[in-house]
């Protein structure tokens, strides 16, 4: 049972095979396993009970992600104190409620916390698991190749790109708008050959924090007697996008007032996995102040968090970072900054013959009818209304184009050189004043 089987890849389509996660967490046997402070799990247990009428053994179990035998614990411990009353049995299981001196601790300890989620972690299990699913990447240009085969890759950029993922070390991807910055970025998680185990939620000094987010992490099916700790979810590394949105609050942790517990930050989330910041240096945030904010954590991988009443905590920063932008890397960092930065990866202009390749792959996808010339057409007109630069975008979008005509004009879409003509007469903007094409 090494391997994860029949996982689809939903950018490709692709079904792939992944290694299971390097951390594999036993599941705890007794309260004391579960390595949390004295109260958590009482007071878990109590935020359960207080959403149902009656429980079970077996159903408390699920929600709270423990074995049966943790949950029989501690509802003895709690009859024993008479805040759970025993209502029957149904065949080997048992059921039970909260009596109005458990009901009255219940809404107590709701008052402090509403979490009624799966079982939190420890911080120290957590950052353990972390290091141990440090990404070790074994890459050569065909691997590669073919881990971006749904994209036309020049072997210059792939022996770009390949040093630096084997580094594993944060990079800068920048160059012209429209190369192809994001696409590349956003496939680098398929080199990755294994899963990671991401824990549900994590407690530090009696306080919650979220992790699992099933927007960012995708989680992977695995087999009934795999004996995980079902407090941890198996899924992909994380590939973590953040555009213009990006703000300072968005790298701290996130106090929710009405659920009483912690959001992680980005990256927290994207921990063992990629951090895509999209279109580097136009964020909420100034870029000399991400910097300065990640200056040590991406020199020593680890980071620094603080709760809202000021007990700070270490986590691992086990990611790798892309800074992705258009602007030059040294107009937004410094030299100490840039030196932290070791891989700069240049995503230019392509040539006549990756242009055309596009353009033959994307008429192809978008099913569009060509003349025998018409990649080489297109590309001349594209050179001269675009200043003599070839974008790798320019085929897929002057294509989609070509079909909105087709649809307004209620006729089948055909890219004659007429219709390119009107494509991208469409696309390329006019400089009005100068009479140019910009």
């Amino acid at each position: 049972m090494n391997r994860l089987r029949g996982v689809s890849d939903t950018t490709s389509g692709e079904r792939i095979e992944l290694e299971y996660p390097a951390y594999r967490p036993p599941i705890p046997r007794d309260l004391a396993e579960l390595k949390l402070s004295q109260s958590m799990p009482t007071d878990l247990l109590l935020r359960h009970l207080r959403t149902r009428a009656v429980s079970s053994f077996s159903s408390v179990s699920e929600s709270m992600k423990v074995s049966p035998r943790i949950v029989e614990a501690l509802v003895e411990q709690m009859r024993k104190l008479q805040l759970i009353e025993v209502k029957g049995v149904t065949g080997l299981d048992y059921s039970f409620t909260l009596t109005r001196e458990g009901r009255n601790l219940a809404a107590e300890r709701s008052e402090m916390c509403r979490y009624a989620g799966p079982t939190p972690v420890s911080l120290d299990e957590y950052s353990r698991a972390v290091r141990a699913q440090r990404a070790q990447v074994k890459v050569d240009r065909t691997r590669l190749r073919a881990a971006l085969s749904d994209l036309v890759v020049s072997d210059s950029l792939l022996d770009q790109l390949g040093p630096a993922l084997v580094s594993q070390r944060s990079m800068f991807l920048y160059g012209p708008t429209g190369n192809g910055k994001t696409s590349y970025s956003e496939r680098l998680t398929r080199i990755y050959e294994d899963s990671v185990a991401i824990p549900y939620a994590v407690e530090i000094d009696g306080q919650i924090i979220s992790i699992y987010d099933p927007v960012v992490h995708r989680s992977l099916p695995v087999e009934k007697d795999a004996a995980l700790d079902p407090r941890w979810v198996v899924c992909r590394r994380p590939c973590l996008i953040a555009g213009g949105e990006l703000a300072s609050s968005s790298l701290d942790l996130r106090f929710d007032n009405s659920s009483g517990t912690y959001v992680a930050p980005v990256q927290m989330k994207a921990n063992n996995g990629i951090f895509v910041i999209d279109d580097f240096g136009r964020q909420a945030m100034l870029p000399r102040e991400l910097l300065n904010r990640w200056m040590v954590p991406l020199d020593r991988r680890a980071d620094y968090l603080s709760l809202s009443y000021g007990t700070k905590f270490e986590i691992p920063f086990e990611l790798l970072v892309v800074f992705s932008t258009n602007l030059n890397p040294s107009d937004l960092a410094d030299e100490a900054f840039l030196r932290r930065i070791p891989n700069k990866v240049y995503v230019g202009d392509v040539d006549d013959l990756t242009f055309d390749r596009i353009f033959e792959r994307e008429s192809s996808r978008q099913k569009i009818p060509c003349d025998p010339d018409g990649a080489e057409h297109l590309r001349q007109l594209c050179k001269r209304h675009g200043g003599d630069s070839l974008r790798a975008c320019y085929p897929g979008d002057i294509c989609r184009i070509l079909h909105w005509i087709s649809e307004y004009e209620e006729r089948p879409v055909h890219a004659t050189k007429g219709e390119f003509e009107r494509a991208v007469e469409l696309y390329f903007a006019q400089n009005t004043c100068a009479g140019e094409n910009v």
